[in-house]
């Protein structure tokens, strides 16, 4: 069974530790790249609030991989020999972190598996979010709206999944193949992004339009980085009005397109949530506990949480009103009268 929570149940959590006397360790969070602003702005700092509260006295050291599989493999030795006891990994590739685990293991280093899964040799501990159900969820949400406005049986869509190497891309893929096999409709094509690079999403689809043209009736695009370029790509070759396009991450660009009406949808999933529940196995890893696990993916002991499917519809109930984004954030001039429109104020 999947563990469903919030970020608010994730910090009563965190807080119920506060009792227990935690012994003061040193604690690393590598992150993968900066193509996405996530890591700095909510996953990095939503680690840190997490264990000030569980473990003020404990050393936290923050890197990042800028999408260098060495480079974080360097990041990933020099914590060790910081002295580091339990390493939150969220890896560059999936594949190559099998070995970093097993240096870890070597010398009694702890591995939490983060956001994206380590298939080749099991970590410690895994926390994410669902990231098959994500990529179900946006596909049979599209393919939903598509019945629901008529586009006839056999139509075609394209499907733009992630990095190769990340497998929770793959993850994604196939909830995007399960809802996608099971609908009326047909895939024209398929891309595999390298590195999540919207550029290369937005070339790729480029080429798609030349050659599909009108047929293309939707996009599944695994993020909301994938998701823009591929509306970039539509905007140039001038497609009106545009196919309905997925995404995933709730990031202010994608929520802007959303509003405006030119992204269909995305996923909110705040970062805080799952970098809470990694300070809480940190600590009880530290403790000696065996932290506990909702299900089990890759072999690997996991926590997995379920995020909501974002449309222009739901977005002022699941995004504003839920005070994940403000409103001033987000309805900057360019938005402000369909922010009106939809009620955020």
């Amino acid at each position: 069974m999947i563990k469903t929570t919030s970020l608010a149940a994730a910090t009563t959590l965190a807080a119920s530790l506060l009792a227990t006397a935690v012994p003061a360790q040193t604690v690393a969070f590598l992150m993968p790249d900066q193509a996405s602003t996530r890591y700095e702005e909510h996953d990095w700092p939503g680690f840190q609030t997490a264990m000030a509260e569980l473990c003020a006295d404990c050393t936290l050291i923050y890197q990042n991989g800028n999408g260098d599989v060495a480079l974080q493999q360097q990041q990933f030795n020099s914590v060790i020999a910081q002295g580091a006891s339990v390493v939150v990994l969220d890896p560059v590739d999936s594949a190559a972190a099998a070995g970093l685990v097993e240096i870890a293991r070597s010398q009694d280093v702890k591995v939490i598996a983060y956001d994206r899964p380590i298939p080749d040799s099991p970590a410690d501990f895994y926390v994410s979010f669902d990231n098959e159900g994500i990529g179900y969820a946006i596909a049979q949400s599209l393919v939903e709206h598509l019945q629901a406005t008529g586009v006839p049986e056999g139509a075609g869509v394209l499907q733009i999944n992630g990095s190769p190497t990340d497998a929770a891309a793959g993850l994604i893929r196939d909830g995007i193949d399960r809802a996608l096999d099971a609908s009326p409709y047909e895939t024209l094509s398929e891309f595999d992004t390298p590195d999540w690079a919207p550029p290369r999403a937005q070339e790729w689809t480029a080429g798609q339009i030349t050659r599909f043209g009108d047929d293309i009736k939707g996009i599944v695009a695994a993020n909301d980085g994938t998701g823009g370029g591929a509306i970039a790509a539509l905007k140039a070759a001038g497609a009106t009005p545009l196919p309905p396009v997925t995404g995933n991450d709730a990031t202010i660009a994608a929520l802007q397109l959303i509003i405006a009406g030119d992204q269909y949808n995305t996923i909110s999933k705040p970062s805080e949530i799952v970098a809470a529940a990694a300070a809480e196995v940190a600590v009880q890893l530290i403790n000696g506990e065996t932290p506990e696990a909702s299900t089990t993916l890759y072999d690997t002991p996991s926590q997995l949480f379920v995020p909501a499917v974002v449309t222009r519809e739901s977005i002022k109930s699941e995004i504003f009103d839920a005070g994940i984004q403000s409103a001033e954030e987000v309805c900057t001039a360019e938005y402000a009268e369909a922010c009106a429109e939809l009620g955020i104020e």
